[in-house]
């Protein structure tokens, strides 16, 4: 078939689907909306794909930790195997670093906050906060977690953490309840019944979709925190690997479990009681939730697209009954089976292209109202879903509109003109 042809043909196509507005309408129904809510959802996974790999940067994606119970487990919760385990201990990262050498900086972290259980509140004067985490640090961990970066003043020092200072670095959600109109630092607050000294703001930076971040800490020397915190016991130890060794990832991980084995004085015998794992937990985790509604959402989009697939043939079917008499006609005068097959074929395909360009439209301006609604979900819409969006569509029109388009090719031109 020449350019010409198939141009003439698209016209023909383009014609009759507009002289049956109403009847194409309806038939388009079933293809906007599979494509609509592929594009919709796609969008919103698209968007929170980013979001979730900026946060796993800003967290740091060389950082690694090592805990007692595995990652996503509640600690109110948590199974008689993974309870009976012991706690981590304040120099178990020095030790570790002593033992691994694929470690290259490593720091213990212990955090008090309402989700083990206990209550946190900072005061200056008649302003206070509740809602906040107070977590005990050394010097090292603004370097192995890189999310939590200075605006104002400086971080714990070794002098601080050798003599347990009552110093505390805040987040700038505190600093601003705390200090609406005042500069924090150099300023006593009272914290958990302290007297504190603010040596410290962090950057500003949310939690993941509005939750807790470094806007909602207050840090401390790791010294002090053990001295004025006998009742918390669960640890943390945060670290990074020496890239200079030229270890695999895998090679790393493996010497990393048999130092802490060691630290931990296991029998050869005695399976791991802690769990290391990376930064990229948060996006296995994501890619686990997603793979589900991606799922869910190809299922509910599959039936649509099917009810539409099938409203397409049912149309060209009686398209195809309407023309008969025109197919003969053409026929007549010289047009080949293929030709009449490429006719009708490419009016299902202009019929289900329309609707899925519709679908992208739809999608688009759901993706821009969530993003504009809940900043949270930053939806996107890419090019990579919307040319999906239209080859689908594309593929419904062809499968679907094949069955009445070679109906249409196979009909006798003889009993077509004779057709009333």
């Amino acid at each position: 078939m020449t350019r010409s042809e198939f141009g003439e043909n698209l016209n023909v196509a383009w014609d009759t689907l507009r002289a049956h507005k109403v009847r194409s309408s309806l038939t388009l129904l079933g293809i906007v909306i599979g494509v609509t809510s592929v594009i919709s959802v796609a969008s919103v996974i698209e968007g929170l794909n980013r979001f979730i790999q900026q946060k796993v940067e800003e967290l740091g994606s060389g950082t690694y930790f090592i805990s007692r119970f595995p990652v996503g487990t509640d600690p109110t919760r948590m199974p008689e195997r993974i309870r009976i385990r012991r706690y981590i201990e304040y120099d178990t990262a020095t030790r570790l670093k002593q033992y691994c050498r694929a470690v290259d900086a490593a720091t213990t972290i212990a955090t008090r906050a309402s989700f083990f259980g206990q209550s946190n509140e900072i005061r200056y004067g008649g302003e206070r906060v509740q809602k906040l985490f107070v977590r005990g640090a050394e010097p090292a961990y603004i370097d192995v977690l890189p999310m939590f970066t200075m605006d104002q003043g400086r971080f714990v020092n070794a002098t601080d953490e050798e003599h347990a200072s009552q110093v505390v670095v805040i987040g700038a959600k505190v600093a601003d309840s705390l200090f609406p109109r005042l500069n924090p630092l150099g300023k006593n607050v009272v914290l958990n019944g302290g007297l504190y000294e603010v040596i410290g703001v962090f950057s500003r930076k949310e939690g993941l979709f509005g939750g807790p971040g470094p806007d909602d800490f207050a840090v401390i020397p790791l010294s002090n925190f053990r001295k004025h915190n006998p009742d918390v016991k669960e640890l943390a130890v945060l670290f990074t690997m020496n890239r200079s060794l030229s270890l695999s990832s895998r090679d790393a991980m493996d010497e990393v479990t048999d130092a802490m084995r060691r630290v931990r004085r296991l029998r050869q015998s005695v399976e791991n009681d802690f769990e290391v794992f990376s930064s990229d937990f948060l996006s296995t985790l994501w890619n686990q939730l997603t793979g589900a509604i991606v799922i869910l959402t190809g299922v509910i989009s599959s039936i649509g697209l099917l009810v539409g697939g099938i409203g397409v043939m049912n149309i060209m079917l009686i398209s195809v009954t309407e023309r008969t008499k025109e197919i003969g006609v053409r026929k007549a005068i010289g047009a080949r089976p293929s030709d009449i097959r490429v006719q009708f074929l490419l009016e299902a395909t202009t019929l289900c292209v329309a609707g899925g360009l519709l679908g992208i439209l739809f999608g688009g301006i759901i993706a821009w109202v969530i993003r504009a609604t809940v900043p949270s979900i930053p939806a996107t819409l890419s090019w990579f879903w919307a040319i999906l969006g239209v080859c689908i569509s594309a593929s419904v029109g062809l499968f679907f509109g094949y069955w009445p388009a070679d109906r249409a090719a196979r009909l006798d031109p003889i009993v077509c003109l004779r057709y009333e």
